[in-house]
């Protein structure tokens, strides 16, 4: 136990309290959804943050990511199929994604409502982060 200016600080794990702030863990990884390491981009990376905003039955296109994306849905049910090894995991309201790197995936709304992700991408200077793939 720490006695801080402020208050007492108690540290316990992640999770720690001082005065009216609380910081609780929501989600740890070191793993993407298909269970292989998170890799970063090594030079002149830059953070993008984007709203997605997907409606009941859209199917997004197979693509993938050269680089780290991960994604808090805020809202409806997501499923993502990975193409290559035709593993589906479906995603719903509060679930953390760290998406698949370099893996051919689509991603389908499955539910009656709109999916509504935030989305953060973490690339190498001004390259793109999703590839579509060729039909």
């Amino acid at each position: 136990m720490v006695l801080a200016t402020l208050g007492v600080v108690i540290l316990t794990g992640a999770t720690f309290a001082l005065e009216a702030v609380t910081v609780t863990p929501v989600y740890e990884t070191s793993e993407t959804a298909s269970g292989k390491p998170i890799t970063l981009p090594h030079n002149n990376v830059r953070v993008i943050v984007s709203t997605f905003d997907i409606a009941p039955g859209a199917t997004l296109p197979v693509h993938k990511h050269p680089f780290a994306r991960y994604a808090s849905v805020q809202a409806g049910t997501l499923k993502v199929i990975n193409v290559e090894t035709n593993e589906a995991k479906v995603y719903k309201t509060g679930d953390f994604i760290v998406e698949m790197i370099d893996q051919w995936h689509r991603a389908e709304n499955v539910g009656d409502d709109a999916v509504k992700l935030l989305v953060i991408d973490q690339v190498e200077g001004t390259a793109a982060n999703t590839v579509l793939k060729d039909k």
